[in-house]
């Protein structure tokens, strides 16, 4: 039950921000002088919709007047063209939509996509962008204010405007791996980390993280079994095996801090701080995937071997659809609302990172794409723009399954 209710709460943020994501296209396009034919929440097939148009009443003397009001549309028009802005709600709960006029760059009609100049393009392109932003700064300046969880390194915040609340923490070993250096150590169901080489961890990443930076060393650990306390030393596994100590562990407690007056600075510096670290994420996967593709064509052994790490890394590193709904998604919501929040706002900022990168089927490469042929002076015709457009999204698709793929069965 408490996966499902993860899988609901998940696919409910991640539609509310890929929604908010077209909102801030729709706000720019407006703004702009384009004409918006429809603006959608959830996908097609439509649910019900409504138009935003000119109709005659009469007032209160029974004299006709036009007034602009929302019209429900009956089911038998859905397949017309209407005068004035759709609003829908759809039944496939995978985002949302905004569909402007005369989209394509070549189409120089009034009011199209392709009539706003280049200022106006890049704003309606980047208005999804900028809104995926605004919507973290919002949930972060308000988890600042009430309590932001620390689940970064160095985490931003102001020293002179932070209170620390809730600071009981421990690592808890769910289970011990047969054959596993923990197994010979003598690690047992229950016992709870306390420290690793005499420095104090307090949730189960240190511990993880510590393991990867010393495969292969002796290592000491104190543990605390009952009312015990242990000292238990092993050696790790090296660094090409599946894992270094070979337990599986669980964070009890959790650390806070609140911020009064500095909440809005917070939410804004962690936004920052968030971005760097997904960009920073992006460049380590596309240079493990690289490296460890080219290390495959090495004649030596230990070069593959080093390639096929590189390579697993990046497919860890990626989780799809499936890994966020069904898994993230329902771990993050059994840990608490607060915990969730700084989940979406972290979405938030990687939709809006994802969105910044050149691929022609994203935001970020359409404008790429518009400012290339700007600079060329030459028309970007709407054949070649669908023909670069939908190859693109051909790859980005193709790569959403693999991974979608790999997300099942790690699931399984």
């Amino acid at each position: 039950m408490n996966i499902l209710f993860g899988i609901i709460i998940g696919l409910l943020i991640l539609m509310l921000l890929v929604v908010a994501h077209e909102f801030g296209h729709f706000i720019m396009a407006r703004r702009n002088g384009v004409k918006v034919l429809e603006f959608g929440i959830c996908m097609p097939p439509r649910a019900v919709a409504w138009v935003y148009k000119t109709v005659e009443i009469k007032d209160q003397n029974g004299k006709p007047i036009t007034k602009k009001k929302w019209v429900k549309i009956p089911k038998s028009e859905w397949g017309k063209d209407q005068d004035g802005l759709i609003f829908s709600l759809n039944w496939l709960p995978i985002g949302g939509f905004c569909s402007m006029y005369g989209e394509s760059a070549a189409d120089k009609r009034k009011d199209t996509f392709g009539a706003a100049s280049f200022w106006a393009k890049t704003k309606i392109l980047f208005g999804g962008v900028a809104m995926n932003w605004l919507v973290a700064f919002g949930i972060l300046t308000i988890l600042a204010w009430t309590g932001m969880p620390q689940f970064i390194p160095n985490q931003f915040y102001l020293g002179n405007d932070a209170k620390t609340i809730n600071t009981t923490r421990s690592v808890v070993v769910q289970d011990v791996m047969a054959g596993s250096p923990a197994e010979k150590a003598g690690f047992a169901k229950d016992d709870e980390i306390i420290a690793i080489n005499g420095q104090k961890v307090t949730n189960a990443n240190e511990v993880t993280t510590f393991g990867k930076e010393h495969a292969g060393q002796e290592v000491s650990y104190i543990i605390k079994r009952g009312d015990e306390e242990k000292t238990l030393a092993t050696k790790l596994n090296p660094a090409d095996a599946e894992y270094a100590l070979g337990v599986s562990m669980a964070s009890f407690g959790q650390t806070f801090i609140r911020s009064t007056w500095s909440a809005p600075i917070v939410g804004a510096g962690l936004t920052v701080q968030l971005t760097g670290e997904t960009f920073k994420g992006l460049g380590e996967l596309v240079w493990n995937l690289i490296s460890g593709v080219a290390r495959q064509f090495s004649f030596d052994d230990a070069t593959r071997e080093e390639g096929r790490v590189d390579i697993g890394a990046a497919g860890d590193a990626v989780s799809g659809p499936v890994g966020i709904v069904g898994v993230i998604f329902p771990a993050f919501a059994s840990s608490g609302l607060t915990n969730l929040a700084f989940l979406a706002a972290l979405i938030s900022v990687s939709l809006a990172c994802m969105n910044v990168l050149p691929i022609p089927a994203l935001d970020g490469g359409r404008w790429l794409l518009i400012a290339i042929y700007k600079l060329r002076r030459k028309e970007l015709t709407k054949e070649t723009e669908e023909k670069i457009v939908s190859r693109a999204f051909m790859v980005l698709l193709a790569l959403i399954v693999l991974v979608t793929a790999l997300d099942i069965l790690k699931f399984f």
